[in-house]
């Protein structure tokens, strides 16, 4: 049997109700120990990419459900990191291997949680935490203050400028996680939820929230999108007249926050260049 079929039989007998954490095995926990050794090698993944368009992205459901597995068919044990003691099912990730690859994660706050992966030449800055089934590609910086939530799929060479949050999507199973490809830039205080799209190369000015209730008026497709960015964007918040403007109770009228997208500039594209002297 493969992994694959592994986890998919072992998540039939915890939903069945015939192994919880007192009663899985050696060979249980050695099957959750593969699966968590397979998503840090990122020889799976927790959403993948099934065609060419931004909305293509689709969640691998039983890698969802393997990660659910191990919050389900393990217990909560003490545990130690640095000087800091904790409780949790999972321990943080060995790190061992990001040397030989050129990673870097600077000290005294960088928390990768076990079952996360970090490609070549990644910038991981201090504070920062990736969780468990996230997917961070090569040359990636992920600044200071930035989360990057569980099974949050985020592709090379992208920049998340500090205080940025990527939600985490890891249930329900079938729900695609956020996803930022490759060459995005997201700004400062940027915040991406609910399984989200950002497409590649696009730009997300500071302090955006991109989530899909919030619309996102295209000016280059003069199209109205939800749910994700198209590529190739620079995009910012802007507020647009709420349904209710004409209420008594708003004299001055009610607004909602919209995202608006253009073209990209080349003054925006030589900004962004500048950081790669980061990454060398």
């Amino acid at each position: 049997m493969n992994l694959e079929s592994d986890v998919r039989d072992l998540w039939q007998r915890y939903d069945d109700g015939d192994v919880d954490a007192e009663s899985a095995t050696v060979d249980d926990l050695d099957t959750l120990d593969a699966f968590l050794d397979a998503l840090e090698a990122g020889e799976v993944r927790a959403a993948e990419k099934t065609g060419s368009d931004v909305t293509s992205w689709a969640a691998n459901e039983w890698v969802k459900r393997g990660i659910l597995l191990n919050f389900g068919l393990r217990e909560t044990l003490p545990r130690e990191y640095g000087d800091v003691r904790y409780h949790d099912v999972l321990p943080l990730r060995d790190t061992e291997d990001l040397g030989d690859r050129g990673t870097r994660n600077t000290p005294d706050g960088t928390a990768i949680r076990r079952g996360a992966y970090l490609g070549s030449d990644c910038i991981m800055m201090s504070p920062s935490f990736v969780n468990v089934g996230a997917h961070v590609g090569d040359g990636t910086l992920v600044d200071s203050c930035d989360t990057v939530g569980s099974c949050a799929q985020i592709g090379a060479n992208v920049k998340l400028g500090a205080n940025t949050l990527i939600g985490g999507v890891l249930e329900p199973v079938e729900d695609a996680p956020v996803v930022v490809e490759d060459g995005a830039a997201l700004g400062a205080g940027c915040r991406v939820t609910s399984g989200f799209v950002v497409g590649e190369n696009s730009i997300v000015g500071e302090n955006t929230l991109l989530t899909p209730r919030i619309p996102v008026y295209d000016l280059v497709d003069e199209e109205i999108y939800y749910g994700h960015l198209p590529a190739n964007r620079r995009a910012f918040t802007r507020f647009v007249e709420s349904s209710l403007g004409d209420h008594d109770l708003f004299a001055g009228g009610a607004y909602k926050p919209a995202v608006v997208a253009l073209d990209i500039e080349d003054d925006t594209l030589d900004a962004t260049r500048r950081e790669e002297a980061l990454r060398e």
